[in-house]
C-alpha cells in the first residue's frame, strides 16, 4: 500500500520528483513540512519551519547511534517549538511528526534506486521507505543466487561508513534476495538480524520475503513497530538499538489484547511462553511500555523471579532501556516489608523475588 517511485534519474529542486535540493539530502523536507502542518493545524509558519529544522539538523560531534536516538525521540514524542501566537505572546507547543493512532493519515513512500552523496562517495540505495518524508526503512536487495549476508557485509556496512546520514532517522533495516529476508536495526550484528515467520500466532510459519513484507511493511504493523517495539539499551556499556522479533511483536500484542479484555477474562491474561535466549526481558519492556503509552491508567507492573541473578538481569535491562532507575526512584524490594511499602506507592514497576511475599496479610 505504499506509493512507489523510481528515482534513478530524478532531478532536483522544489518541484522535482522528491523535492530534494541535492543528492546530499536524505529527508524529504517538502513532504515533512506539509505533514507537520497537516497534523498540527493553525500555527504560524515559523513553528513548522522550526520543527523541520530540529528534525533535519544534526551535530557533527555525535555518534550515528546518538543522533539516531535523538531523532527517534522527536518522531515518537513530538518536536517542541517556541513561537509567537496571534497575540504576540511567546508560546511553546509540541508538534506531532507522525500520526501513530491512525496509520493511514501518514504518507508512505517507497523510493527505488535513490542516489545519496556522502563526504567522499556517492551510493545508490536499492529501496528507502519514507514516512512523512523521513527515511525510516532501508532495504538492501541482492540477486536470488546470493546469500543475504553479502548485503550486510558488502553494502549495509559500506553505506554506514560512506553515507551515514541516510541512517540518522532509520528505524528498520531489511536485507533480502527475493526469497530470503531478515530485518534488524542500525546496530545489529548479522547474527541478530531475524526472520519474520508468521503474520499471526495461529498461522503456520513461512520463512520468506513475502511474509516479512506483509508482516512488517503493512502500514499499521510498521507504525506499531516504530512506536512500540524499538528500545535503546545501554545496559551492556554501549548503546544498542533493539528491534522486536516476530514472536515478541505477536506475543506482546496478544497480551495487550488480553489486558483490554481482562474483565471478560476475570483478570486472567494468559501465559507468554519463551524459550531460553528468546528475549524475555525485552518482551517485558515492550509490553509494559506499550501499556503505559497506549492504554494509560495507573498500572503497576510487578516483575517476580525466584533467583537473585535473574532479578538483577531483568532489572538491568529495564534500567538500561531507561524505563526505571532504582537510585532515583526505588523500585527493587529489599525485604518483605519494603515490598509491601512499594506496592502501596503506585509505582510503574516493582521488582522482587517471590519469596519476599512473606508478610502476614
Amino acid at each position: 500500500g505504499w506509493e512507489s517511485v523510481y528515482a534513478y534519474n530524478e532531478g532536483f529542486g522544489p518541484d522535482s520528483l522528491l523535492g530534494r535540493s541535492s543528492d546530499r539530502e536524505v529527508v524529504l523536507t517538502r513532504t515533512l513540512r506539509a505533514k507537520i502542518a497537516e497534523l498540527n493545524p493553525g500555527l504560524p509558519a515559523a513553528a513548522y519551519d522550526d520543527a523541520v529544522r530540529q528534525i533535519v539538523t544534526v551535530s557533527a560531534s555525535q555518534t550515528m547511534i546518538a543522533t539516531n536516538r535523538e531523532k527517534y525521540d522527536l518522531l515518537k514524542g513530538g518536536v517542541q517549538v517556541t513561537f509567537r501566537n496571534t497575540e504576540g505572546k511567546r508560546t511553546r507547543n509540541r508538534l506531532r511528526v507522525i500520526d501513530f493512532d491512525i496509520p493511514e493519515h501518514n504518507h508512505f513512500l517507497c523510493v527505488r534506486e535513490l542516489w545519496v552523496r556522502g563526504d567522499l562517495y556517492r551510493r545508490r540505495a536499492d529501496i528507502v521507505g519514507f514516512v512523512n518524508g523521513l527515511p525510516l526503512l532501508f532495504m538492501e536487495l541482492k540477486n536470488v543466487s546470493k546469500d543475504i549476508r553479502v548485503a550486510y557485509e558488502q553494502n549495509f556496512q559500506d553505506y554506514k561508513d560512506t553515507i551515514p546520514h541516510l541512517f540518522h532517522h532509520n528505524a528498520i533495516v531489511v536485507l533480502a534476495n527475493g526469497v530470503d529476508a531478515k530485518l534488524g536495526s542500525l546496530t545489529s550484528r548479522f547474527e541478530h538480524f531475524h526472520e519474520w515467520k508468521r503474520l499471526a500466532e495461529d498461522e503456520p510459519g513461512v520463512v520468506d520475503m513475502e511474509t516479512l513484507l506483509k508482516g512488517v511493511c503493512a502500514k499499521a504493523n510498521f507504525m506499531d513497530l516504530v512506536e512500540n517495539f524499538i528500545v535503546f539499551d545501554d545496559s551492556a556499556g554501549e548503546s544498542r538499538k533493539i528491534l522486536a522479533r516476530n514472536h515478541q511483536f505477536l506475543g506482546v500484542n496478544r497480551a495487550i489484547e488480553a489486558v483490554c479484555e481482562r474483565k471478560r477474562k476475570n483478570g486472567k491474561l494468559g501465559v507468554f511462553w519463551h524459550t531460553q535466549g528468546s528475549g524475555k526481558s525485552y518482551s517485558m519492556v515492550f509490553f509494559t511500555r506499550k501499556i503505559h503509552r497506549k492504554l494509560g491508567g495507573n498500572f503497576t507492573f510487578l516483575i517476580l523471579t525466584d533467583r537473585d541473578d535473574l532479578d538483577t538481569q531483568i532489572y538491568k535491562t529495564f534500567a538500561g532501556c531507561g524505563v526505571v532507575d532504582n537510585d532515583r526512584n526505588p523500585c527493587r524490594a529489599a525485604s518483605g516489608e519494603h515490598l509491601s511499602e512499594l506496592l502501596t506507592r503506585h509505582k510503574s514497576h516493582v521488582f522482587s523475588l517471590i519469596q519476599k511475599f512473606n508478610q502476614p496479610v
